[in-house]
């Protein structure tokens, strides 16, 4: 099944904020990531999918990880390869849909969401976590932080409950933590009430073996080199 067409007014809309400063945007990593970073979660390959203007991917590379960073904002990406032209940062930087991960032609054993899961619908969603399952080796990480149902309706972003979280990644994924956190922010308040997530990506189900054709049982190995050796 192909992704849905989603509103390309929301790429726009997204073109448009990263032409000044989103509220997202503040500067530097977000401090979830950072930890999880020093406390060793953060292993391997890594992917940013939605990585903004960079600076969580710029963090992890700093670390002497190997990072790259995709968003669909040409802007963003714009503005995040020249913050590491001038670190002298070797991170990979791309435009591109999280919708259609595969297309980038790799994969990696780590993958982290500062604030994209949140932006999807109902819709979209299954077609997000393919997107995810299609770079993310068997026995990955998946760690995502998004706005909380916590966090007051003044606009912004949808906010998602731990429910909807588990029922998105039921198949093929194991949930291995939801916490509270917060989602910094430029804005006057500072920070956003958000769950931190880490997810790991399983092994897909074994697919049932073909049933045999009719006629019996195949004959045993054995019993077939002797009447090949017979004369």
């Amino acid at each position: 099944m192909s992704p849905p067409v989603v509103d390309r007014a929301a790429p726009r809309d997204f073109e448009e904020m990263y032409q000044s400063t989103p509220p997202w945007d503040i500067g530097r990593p977000q401090p979830e990531f950072v930890r999880l970073a020093k406390e060793g979660e953060v292993r391997g390959r890594v992917l940013d999918v939605g990585c903004g203007t960079g600076e969580n991917a710029l963090f992890l590379a700093s670390e002497g990880r190997e990072v790259w960073g995709v968003d669909a904002s040409p802007t963003a990406i714009s503005k995040a390869a020249a913050k590491a032209a001038a670190r002298r940062s070797a991170v990979t930087f791309q435009v591109a849909d999280a919708l259609r991960l595969g297309e980038l032609r790799r994969t990696f054993d780590t993958v982290i969401d500062s604030g994209l899961f949140h932006v999807f619908d109902d819709e979209a969603r299954p077609h997000y976590v393919d997107s995810l399952a299609s770079v993310l080796h068997e026995g990955g990480r998946y760690f995502m932080i998004c706005f909380s149902e916590k966090e007051p309706n003044w606009g912004g972003p949808r906010r998602v409950t731990q429910a909807e979280v588990r029922s998105a990644f039921k198949s093929g994924w194991r949930v291995d933590s939801i916490r509270k956190a917060s989602f910094d922010t430029n804005r006057e308040s500072g920070s956003a009430a958000a769950w931190l997530c880490a997810l790991t990506r399983l092994s897909p189900p074994a697919r049932p073996r073909a049933a045999r054709a009719a006629g019996g049982p195949s004959p045993r190995r054995g019993a077939s080199r002797s009447r090949r050796a017979a004369p």
